[in-house]
């Protein structure tokens, strides 16, 4: 027992441990999960920003004729002359070297990132430089900022409830609001520059994208969970199932050593009877002859019970045994088995048999008798010095009541199960084997009858049979 407690507790810790790993697991998961939607969030920012500096330069279009255009550009000098060239510093940076036509130099480090395609980071730098010239004389929409935006996350499968963008400075300060923003607490909220030079920023407000992470790890979720819920589903199934033969196992061994007793006891008596009838002059004394032959009789009786039970029981748990159904007169059957009863010596037993009118059932009369048997028995077996049981008769069922000791409540709801004894303390003398009344009740179910018990300490039990 020690050492499948131990082994228990090692494998509980095992499974604690899996689950431990997992939930970590789950955890990196959803962090690695949320940087990636992340990620496809700015990327869709991005876009959203080049498709609304594409509609500004059509609105920018609309709103300059070309005889304006024409005359701008012959009101325009002459372009001025300018060389440019690069160069990598010691460092392996880029830097940009730019000569103005007044003989200017200007030297700036280039933007462009190793880690970054180039093609990217070209559409930014146009971008910006775009809103560097566009936002002075187009406005923003925050209306079309939205709906581009909205129509760039569901492309990467992203549909928060609410989407609004505004324009905002480096310290978060609203330079061009949105109506759609009442309130800027309880959102998920991300920042591109769109004019450096300006430090100016658009800032979208989104749903809080937990559920669409938890939606993309769902499969994994369920799958872990699953796996977790049928660990501890067949541990708890092995961890009862072992129980329960630990503990058959044990009644079982009862079941054997109350058993040997059992046997050993009739055994011996009708041995040392025996003996004394064969080493002893018993010719000239009838009497004890007769009390020798008795004891002999009563403890061979006994053990032919015993037997008996075995041998049902055995019979049961194959399956194999079938009932032999005949016509009974339950009355006469309880009168002679009454009186058989009532011969016994072992106290002072008074039984009374009542009948309402003559009840004739169908079943096996062999089976039937003992199991009236072992009723009357237990009764005598689990009482005083004296004890009185009534057996009432009726077209409903059989009843035996009597005046004993009685069985405790907390044992009553086992009193049927197999090997299963109630328990009496340091009580000696009252002595049994655990299969009566598991015989009792899986005789009566194979007739289709049925048994209850009422019972209590010091009041007697009362067995009713319901056909």
């Amino acid at each position: 027992m020690k050492k499948f407690k131990i082994n228990s507790i090692i494998f509980i810790s095992v499974i604690a441990v899996i689950f431990v790993c997992n939930v970590f697991c789950l955890v990196q998961l959803y962090e690695s999960t949320r940087k990636n939607v992340e990620r496809e969030v700015m990327a869709a920012m991005t876009d959203a920003d080049i498709d609304d500096l594409m509609f500004r330069a059509g609105r920018a279009q609309g709103l300059v004729s070309n005889a304006q255009l024409r005359e701008e550009v012959d009101s325009q000098q002459s372009p001025k002359q300018a060389e440019a060239s690069t160069y990598r510093d010691e460092n392996g940076q880029i830097i940009s070297v730019r000569t103005e036509a007044d003989g200017t130099v200007v030297e700036e480090k280039a933007l462009l990132a190793e880690e970054t395609p180039y093609s990217n980071q070209m559409i930014d730098v146009m971008s910006k430089q775009f809103h560097t010239i566009m936002d002075k004389y187009i406005g923003f929409d925050m209306a079309v900022m939205d709906s581009v935006l909205n129509e760039h996350l569901s492309r990467r499968y992203i549909y928060p409830e609410f989407v609004a963008v505004e324009v905002v400075n480096g310290n978060d300060s609203v330079l061009f609001s949105n109506p759609k923003i009442t309130s800027r607490s309880g959102y998920d909220t991300f920042r591109i520059v769109i004019n450096p030079n300006e430090d100016v920023y658009y800032k979208a407000y989104i749903t809080p994208l937990t559920r669409h992470i938890l939606s993309q790890m769902m499969g994994v979720i369920v799958t872990i969970f699953l796996l977790m819920v049928a660990f501890a589903a067949s541990f708890w199934y092995l961890f009862r199932t072992v129980s329960k033969l630990r503990t058959i196992e044990e009644m079982k061994d009862d079941f054997v050593s109350n058993m040997t007793h059992e046997l050993k006891t009739p055994i011996s008596i009708a041995y040392s009877a025996n003996d004394a009838l064969l080493n002893y002059d018993t010719t000239n004394d009838p009497e004890k002859k007769v009390a020798y032959l008795s004891i002999a009789m009563k403890q061979l009786k006994r053990l032919g019970e015993l037997v008996e039970n075995i041998l049902a029981m055995s019979m049961e748990r194959r399956k194999t045994m079938t009932l032999k159904p005949e016509k009974i007169n339950l009355s006469a059957l309880a009168d002679e088995i009454a009186e058989a009863q009532r011969m016994r010596g072992d106290k002072d037993i008074a039984i009374e048999v009542e009948s309402v009118g003559d009840v004739t059932v169908t079943a096996d009369k062999s089976h039937l008798s003992n199991v009236l048997n072992n009723l009357i028995d237990n009764a005598i077996k689990y009482s005083d010095e004296s004890v009185a049981i009534n057996i009432k008769i009726s077209a409903d069922g059989i009843e035996v009541a009597d005046d004993g000791i009685g069985i405790p409540a907390k044992s009553l709801p086992y009193i049927f199960d197999k090997f299963y004894r109630v328990p009496h303390g340091n009580r000696q003398d009252v002595r049994g084997y655990g299969i009566g009344l598991y015989y009792v009740k899986h005789i009566l179910e194979k007739m289709g009858w049925g048994i209850s018990v009422k019972s209590q300490e010091r009041h007697g039990s009362v067995f009713t049979i319901k056909f």
